[in-house]
């Protein structure tokens, strides 16, 4: 009988070794065979080097999350690798399903190890301020493997809803429509002045900054290495960085004391609920 193997998935975070966590290093090293896309492998150089490696390119990860689940199941120690946090758009899901699909069971061989890792969200986020201040969430602009309608539906949605959005995916060399369109939608529903952040590569050798605004951000170059952070409408900039409150200025003054009609650790009194309440 084959010695049971070990399979972990692992986020090795923006790319900058200083942010890999040291369970993510521990993992990697560890490992026997690390698996990843070829732009990931190169990231991970230092980290792997005697190890038996397989890389593969874009549009390929079906076979790199097969490749690992056997070699895992054989009974070697793999660490199959994304950027960011491996269940964030990354390979978590896609090795949940091939392991599915060949009717793996907890306590079966592999045994999964899931290591987290700081998302290409929070990369960006750090460097323009504090723009996740509040509620905030995620869409890729990518229709390879998402009807487009359903995309718009997801900007239109958020943008409805006052969300900070960050946009993944943006654009490619042959997919350049999407990103204007999200603008348009987007547009709908907030001012031209909302700030939005452009990072390119963060935390890596082609690191790029730009801090603009709605009207104003499709005249910026836009690829598929950038992450597009739009504001809500809360959002503002101040000293060069974009920063989202989370709301204590609508409860208390900046002395910590409640306002008149709030009452710390209850529900927010809105102002039609407070006036309503003096009238009774």
């Amino acid at each position: 009988m084959a010695e049971q193997g070990i399979l972990s998935i692992v986020g090795i975070g923006p790319g900058a070794e200083e942010h890999t966590s040291p369970a993510a290093l521990r993992a990697i090293a560890e490992a026997d065979l690390i698996v990843g896309y070829t732009t990931y492998i190169r990231l991970v150089k230092r980290l792997i080097e005697g190890k038996e490696v397989i890389k593969t390119g874009m549009t390929e990860e079906i076979g790199r999350a097969r490749a690992a689940v056997e070699r895992a199941r054989a009974g070697a120690r793999v660490a199959i690798i994304s950027s960011g946090d491996a269940g964030v758009y990354g390979m978590a899901g896609l090795v949940f399903q091939v392991l599915q699909e060949i009717g793996w069971r907890r306590g079966d061989s592999p045994e999964l190890r899931l290591v987290p890792g700081m998302t290409a969200l929070n990369a960006c986020a750090s460097l323009v301020g504090a723009p996740l201040g509040h509620d905030f969430c995620a869409i890729s602009l990518s229709d390879l493997l998402t009807p487009w309608p359903v995309i718009e539906r997801r900007i239109e949605a958020a943008a409805a809803a006052d969300f900070v959005i960050g946009l993944y995916n943006p654009a490619s060399g042959r997919r350049t429509r999407q990103i204007v369109r999200a603008q348009e939608i987007i547009a709908a529903h907030r001012a031209g002045t909302t700030p939005v952040a452009l990072v390119k590569s963060a935390y890596r050798k082609l690191e790029n900054v730009v801090l603009t605004d709605l009207d104003h951000f499709l005249e910026y170059e836009i690829g598929m290495l950038t992450t597009v952070l739009i504001g809500s409408s809360n959002t503002f900039l101040f000293e060069g960085y974009m920063v989202t409150p989370r709301g204590y200025t609508n409860k208390y003054t900046w002395d910590g004391d409640a306002l008149p009609g709030q009452t710390p650790g209850r529900t927010l009194v809105v102002a039609d609920e407070r006036a309503a309440a003096e009238e009774a």
